[in-house]
């Protein structure tokens, strides 16, 4: 009876904005109604094939409507929606397939080779969906859509888990956080009451839909009754089209986008008169200059899978170099080291409370139950919060330590332990440094075997076959020795004063 899931946005939609349009993708526009009519059928569909409440449906592909008719369908037959960000390498790929053990496997035209290889070498024995009629891979989607179905008992609550996103890494491993159809619902609405988003906005979806922040901005723009573009790839003069052909009020942005943009509109004219609200991360002369081009305001955020995305989050130039205030639905804290609330403008760790907290890691009790102490998320980021309750991001914790180049995450572990298995490599530390291009680089400083020779080219290509290529080192510096504490660890915080 108290119950509101991601489905029931599909039906309001549907029932109060039925003729007006949903999704754009391609040549391809459908209305609310239409799109309840291919959720309802493709739950059936999927119901057919024995997925279920509790099923994973894994999802490897491009942005396109089908994400939309997975949401929904999923949503109302309690499967759960396990998008893969598809920059991963093979072999990552495979350990969440190992890990979140779906039941099914999504994929467009361009993933079908990569899914026929993970197939071979996991032993998938699950069902295998094609994005596309055309596959010679698995069952075509639209085959499942075929009996037409008005109408369902959906098979859910708020509390049941919409979706798993992988992120954290446990020991050199990504973990996934899972995420409750209430944490989404409730994050629209965040987003919704702060920026202002309603039925009349336009999101042109072109920041990938396994990332929280192109979740966030897709569904809340659907919530609001608004219309989604999709754009499989961001490509900066097809979105200036968009954004002019489709009167797009709403993008996501994290660097190099936003510059990129900037380019573009510097070498031929567009009217993006309508773009009027741009939510992510960027330097504040880059944000500066965009603002000063067009009609529109970029928001500043701070935020993790694990808290839905948006925790803190205000238009950047109120206070430049902030990361915005708490939002609506955060209870949020800087505590010490022994869970003890900071003084304000002291530097601590952030905790946050409140129905944005995901469910915790998928088969991560332990790891969960750790950050969940003392009924707090603990985020292992540092900030400060001034007077005003502006927040100043100010890093990773020691042992949680993140680099993150054009938004993505890389944990220097990661990448430390494939840098150790190349033969000649003895020692090495990867730390973030300033990148003119997608604002923060990864570098590896590196000590040679004695005898050994290697370039960093070499090296950098070592890396990316092993892991996704945006995790490679931009930078690689070969040294006599690393800095060590007393105990010989690396001691990375003088790594940072001599090579950051």
């Amino acid at each position: 009876m108290r119950s509101y899931t991601v489905y029931d946005i599909f039906k309001r939609n549907a029932d109060t904005r039925g003729d007006h349009t949903a999704l754009v993708c391609g040549d391809q526009r459908i209305t609310f109604s239409e799109l309840l009519q291919q959720v309802n059928s493709l739950a059936d569909g999927l119901k057919r094939q024995g997925i279920g409440k509790g099923d994973r449906i894994g999802v490897i592909a491009y942005n396109c409507h089908q994400f939309f008719r997975l949401f929904g369908a999923a949503a109302a037959s309690g499967a759960i929606i396990t998008a893969i960000n598809w920059r991963l390498s093979a072999e990552e790929i495979q350990h969440i397939l190992t890990d979140a053990a779906p039941e099914a496997l999504c994929f467009d035209r361009t993933h079908e080779p990569l899914v026929k290889k993970l197939v071979e070498t996991t032993g998938f024995t699950g069902s295998l969906f094609s994005f596309e009629d055309s596959s010679e891979t698995g069952i075509p989607l639209s085959r499942l859509m075929q009996e037409k179905v008005s109408d369902i008992a959906p098979d859910t609550v708020s509390d049941d888990p919409f979706c798993i996103i992988y992120t954290a890494a446990v020991e050199g491993k990504s973990r996934g956080a899972v995420l409750t159809h209430a944490n989404i619902t409730l994050a629209n609405l965040q987003a919704m009451a702060t920026m202002g988003i309603t039925a009349q906005d336009a999101h042109l979806n072109m920041l990938p839909l396994f990332h929280i922040t192109g979740l966030n901005l897709a569904m809340s723009v659907m919530h609001a009754g608004g219309k989604n573009v999709i754009m499989s790839r961001f490509d900066a003069a097809k979105a200036l089209e968009w954004i002019e052909k489709e009167h797009i009020s709403v993008i996501g942005s994290f660097p190099p986008i936003l510059s990129s943009l900037q380019t573009e509109l510097d070498g031929q004219a567009r009217d993006i008169s309508s773009l009027r609200m741009i939510l992510g991360i960027d330097n504040p002369d880059t944000i500066r200059a965009f603002e000063a081009k067009t009609r529109s305001v970029f928001w500043i955020l701070y935020g993790q899978t694990e808290t839905t995305g948006l925790v803190t989050f205000s238009p950047a130039l109120e206070k430049p170099g902030s990361a915005g205030k708490p939002g609506l639905l955060v209870k949020m804290r800087i505590v010490n080291d022994q869970d003890a609330p900071a003084p304000i403008c002291e530097t601590g760790e952030i905790v946050v409370q409140g129905p944005l907290v995901f469910q915790g890691f998928w088969r991560q009790e332990d790891y969960t139950w750790n950050i969940f102490r003392n009924g707090w998320h603990h985020t292992g980021d540092l900030g400060r919060l001034d007077k005003d309750g502006y927040l100043w991001f100010a890093g990773r914790k020691p042992e949680k330590e993140l680099i993150k180049p054009g938004g993505e995450n890389v944990y220097p572990a990661e990448v430390e332990s494939v840098i150790l298995e190349h033969p000649a490599i003895s020692a090495v530390s990867v730390i973030g440094v300033p990148d003119p291009k997608f604002g923060e680089g990864v570098k590896a400083v590196c000590v040679l075997e004695p005898g050994a020779s290697l370039t960093a080219e070499a090296l950098k290509e070592f890396v990316a076959s092993r892991i996704a290529r945006y995790k490679k080192p931009g930078y690689v510096a070969f040294v006599e020795e690393l800095p060590r504490t007393s105990s010989g660890a690396i001691d990375r915080n003088k790594v940072k004063a001599l090579y950051g």
